[in-house]
């Protein structure tokens, strides 16, 4: 064999060599990238499984363990006051630092009483506590808390005027501090107890709180008060008319022709009636 075809067959193996190696590097990285696809896939499934089981914890929430007794709606988010199978229902949106509640509260509640001690209406509040949010503090949420240990102890529409007569001003977080919100439950016979004081103290609805925020949050209304005459909004108008006493009495009277009102004991009735006035001004704060 002569040097020449030597040399040529050493050449031929060289580039046999070579591109075999190049096959192999090609074949490798090919496998890397492979590789790192699977492990960005299984990354992915992992973020996308992790969203879901969020959501589903989220959305699974049951607001209902955790709300006071006697709560109603979806998830019992709504405290009602009056007669369940009375012919309307007044829906009420407040936050209990709202000033706008309160005005509400002072013009219309004892129409409110009336229409609820004669068994035409059943009133269903919606606590939100969303000033929190826009002004700073605590109060709302303490407030709306303070509002459930009370339902809880049966005592919510009592306690309920008594906050709404003696609210701070919107911008002054004195509902921070707990003790003032204990010490107007002694405006209230029967609610100044330590259960009510313990409740208060611990939060112990706060996850409900939220979660009846929240749903104020979905709700597409965005502001207080928002109240709703059998679903229909009823303030400030209602078919085109100004929100009153008077106009409130015959609207509902428009939507209950026909219907019988609700069966009320005459104490209950006589005590909604004529309702205690709770004017006393605000304790001054004594702790944090």
């Amino acid at each position: 064999m002569s040097q020449k075809n030597d040399d040529g067959k050493r050449s031929a193996r060289a580039k046999m060599l070579e591109e075999r190696a190049k096959q192999d590097a090609k074949a490798r990285k090919v496998r890397q990238l492979a590789a790192i696809g699977v492990a960005l896939a299984v990354i992915v499934v992992a973020v996308v499984v992790g969203i879901l089981i969020q959501s589903n914890r989220s959305s699974g929430y049951d607001a209902a363990k955790d709300a006071p007794a006697g709560a109603v709606g979806n998830n019992k988010l709504l405290i009602p006051v009056g007669a369940s199978n009375a012919p309307s229902t007044l829906t009420i949106y407040e936050d209990p630092r709202c000033p706008a509640c309160e005005s509400f509260e002072s013009g219309m509640k004892t129409t409110v009483n009336q229409l609820l001690g004669q068994g035409k209406i059943q009133v269903q509040y919606h606590i939100a506590s969303f000033i929190d949010r826009h002004d700073g503090g605590k109060g709302s949420k303490n407030g709306a808390n303070a509002l459930a240990c009370a339902q809880n102890a049966g005592l919510f529409h009592d306690y309920h005027d008594v906050l709404y007569a003696n609210q701070p001003q919107e911008t002054d977080d004195a509902w921070a501090n707990k003790t003032v919100l204990i010490g107007l439950a002694k405006q209230v016979p029967g609610l100044d107890t330590p259960t009510f004081e313990s409740c208060v103290n611990d939060n112990s609805f706060g996850n409900w709180v939220t979660a009846v925020q929240s749903d104020f949050d979905k709700s597409g209304y965005t502001s207080t008060p928002t109240v709703l005459l059998n679903g229909t909004s009823a303030y400030p108008t209602y078919n085109n008319e100004q929100i009153s006493p008077a106009n409130l009495i015959k609207w509902v009277d428009a939507a209950n022709k026909g219907k019988q009102p609700a069966s009320i004991p005459s104490a209950s009735a006589e005590a909604l009636a004529s309702p205690t006035a709770h004017n006393s001004p605000a304790p001054s704060p004594s702790g944090s």
